[in-house]
């Protein structure tokens, strides 16, 4: 496609979570360090709250790619579980295996057993659920229970939760209020302003190979910050069919057509009209020619009835 024209070893804006090309803006770096400092305390519940396609998946990525040796960690990605498949999942990612006959005095007893074995090889152990809004309430209640181990001097499991917004309403119900007290450290991924969409477009075009002159002004990332409110996957969308413009009309420079364009064929953006100010310049160059064009008729006119 547009690869070999832009000079890219892959396409920049993929939505693939790729750790690689993780930008770290404020939200994203303060959440990063809350949560390296909460994995050091080893106690309690870790919440991490932001929209569909704010990064979250990539966040968590980086964090399991990142984790310390002295930390082992279990993950969940897809926790729309029953209470029951719940344990099994868990049990699996501690290394044992139970089977559906495995009663709750059991599986204590067999998870209990893991989880000092392990606190014998490793500082802590974490376990992290992904897209954790998807969590029935029975099932968040039972993840409560397997977080009752401890020692008499810490907990032997740590989870964290990574989830959309309705991860607060969930946690909010009246029948999780013990979970909820366990919330020792809470973090909140937001949507990028224009100048964090500059510095992330550019960000990402450096990281697969881009090395030639700016394409997306400051300007155009305040039309790409309208028409997608700042979300990084439909940034990452825009941003890609912007490309296949240009390369389609052999330019180099992302005008605000471009991204009215690209905008108008993407369903999750906004609409979006060209700045003011260039609305304005149109609007005087037209004024100029038509002023000038005036000008002419009038000085040419007694030379055309002569």
């Amino acid at each position: 496609m547009y690869l070999e024209y832009f000079g890219c070893d892959y396409l920049p804006f993929s939505l693939t979570p790729n750790t690689q090309q993780y930008f770290g803006a404020q939200c994203h770096h303060d959440a990063i360090v809350t949560l390296n400092h909460a994995l050091v305390s080893g106690e309690g519940f870790i919440k991490v709250v932001g929209e569909v396609g704010t990064g979250k998946t990539l966040l968590c990525r980086k964090l399991l790619n990142e984790m310390p040796q002295n930390i082992y960690t279990a993950y969940i990605p897809n926790p729309f579980l029953s209470p029951g498949e719940l344990r099994t999942a868990v049990a699996k990612e501690l290394g044992v295996a139970i089977t559906a006959q495995t009663d709750q005095q059991a599986f204590t007893q067999i998870i209990q057993e893991r989880l000092i074995a392990l606190h014998n090889q490793f500082d802590h152990v974490v376990l992290v659920i992904d897209e954790a809004q998807a969590l029935p309430v029975e099932s968040m209640e039972a993840l409560r229970l397997i977080t009752n181990f401890e020692t008499e001097t810490q907990k032997l499991l740590q989870v964290v939760l990574i989830g959309q917004p309705e991860l607060d309403d969930k946690i909010g119900l009246p029948e999780l209020r013990q979970l909820k007290q366990r919330i020792t450290f809470s973090c909140e991924l937001k949507e990028l302003n224009a100048a964090q969409i500059y510095d992330y477009i550019r960000h990402r075009m450096v990281k697969a190979g881009y090395s030639g002159p700016e394409i997306f002004s400051f300007e155009a990332c305040e039309m790409i910050q309208k028409a997608t409110r700042g979300t990084p996957r439909i940034v990452n969308v825009l941003c890609h069919k912007v490309l296949m413009l240009l390369y389609g009309q052999g330019q180099y420079y992302a005008t605000p057509e471009h991204i009215r364009i690209a905008a108008l064929d993407t369903e999750a953006c906004l609409p979006v009209t060209l700045p003011w100010r260039l609305d304005c310049k149109a609007q005087w160059r037209t004024a100029a020619l038509c002023t000038g064009a005036l000008c002419t008729l009038i000085i040419c006119l007694p030379l055309i009835q002569g």
